[in-house]
């Protein structure tokens, strides 16, 4: 049993498996990071639509560098800018990135396979990180969790306040990276125009 599901019934057989998958952050990572190429390859993008999607995922992209600037992992419950609007502003600038590609990629398919990624491994990792919080912060961050939405927030004004930083922001989640990535795939759909 993986470190995520530990507090979980047990299950075995394939039933095992798939819940250890669905928690692993390795997987969900990296066939998120997959999914990009494979909708840039199989592009077939219109203008217009390449510029929304590209938007999108640019929109994506600065909500995950801002949202890492808030981050003191396990130290301290991040309540405040983007965590005041939603619990997981990173999964948020996630399905913005997915989003933006399924529409780039002007793709039909693109669509369902990105839908099924996203409800496949997000909801057990929104699951994980919110049991852990609560194990961390106590009632405290019940009571935030009770008042904030997971991805999808209520309002696009955050609560001003927090200990933001650029630093912060460019060494966690390998945000660098991510931008970069995230260009190369864009560029390598706009070069299908």
């Amino acid at each position: 049993m993986g470190q995520r599901t530990k507090d979980l019934p047990p299950l075995s057989g394939p039933a095992h498996y798939l819940r250890e998958w669905r928690y692993s952050e390795v997987g969900r990572q990296g066939f998120g990071l997959l999914l990009m190429p494979v909708f840039a390859v199989f592009a077939m993008p219109e203008q217009r639509l390449f510029v929304a999607g590209a938007v999108l995922s640019a929109l994506g992209a600065m909500i995950r560098l801002y949202a890492s600037g808030f981050i003191m992992k396990n130290q301290q419950l991040a309540t405040d800018g983007p965590y005041s609007l939603v619990r997981h502003p990173l999964y948020t600038g996630n399905l913005l990135l997915l989003a933006g590609f399924v529409i780039a990629s002007g793709q039909w398919w693109a669509a369902p396979v990105a839908v099924v990624f996203w409800f496949f491994f997000y909801p057990a990792a929104i699951e994980y990180e919110d049991r852990k919080l609560r194990r961390l912060f106590g009632e405290r961050c019940a009571q935030w969790q009770a008042a904030t939405p997971a991805v999808v927030p209520r309002s696009i004004l955050p609560r001003a306040g927090g200990n933001w930083s650029l630093a912060t922001s460019l060494s966690r989640n390998a945000e660098p990276l991510v931008l970069l990535y995230t260009v190369l795939c864009l560029g390598w759909i706009y070069r299908q125009l």
